[in-house]
């Protein structure tokens, strides 16, 4: 499967879907106009790939700064097919990075995260300068 690269807009993320080394990185900030233009093709990619795999590690990093309701709704759905795909017997980890000034972010990724039964969640603080 050919790699996806999107680079970032003033309303859309950084995209990087690297399906050979299952490394998924969301980057940026999240507000599209159209969010079913914007993410629909990406997470039918995203879904048809993860949902072949058995025995794997996957690595899906959130750094966003920033994301509206219906961005969120996409979040939310990404969680939980990765928590599916950890109990189908891979080895998932979601790693969400936020500035270490951001409490709001922060706990946005704890309330994605309180559902996860299987796959592994990391909150990742880091300095933006």
């Amino acid at each position: 499967m050919t790699n996806l690269k999107r680079d970032p807009t003033q309303r859309t993320p950084e995209i990087e879907f690297d399906f050979a080394a299952n490394r998924f990185v969301m980057r940026g900030e999240s507000y599209p106009e159209d969010i079913n233009d914007f993410y629909g093709s990406l997470m039918l990619e995203l879904h048809n790939h993860l949902t072949t795999l058995n025995g794997c590690i996957i690595h899906f990093t959130f750094e966003l700064i920033y994301f509206n309701s219906s961005s969120a709704k996409v979040i939310f759905n990404l969680f939980e097919l990765l928590d599916e795909i950890a109990k189908s017997g891979n080895d998932v980890n979601i790693i969400w990075v936020h500035d270490v000034d951001d409490d709001n972010m922060h706990e946005m990724g704890i309330e994605f995260a309180e559902d996860l039964k299987h796959a592994r969640y990391q909150s990742k603080s880091i300095e933006r300068r």
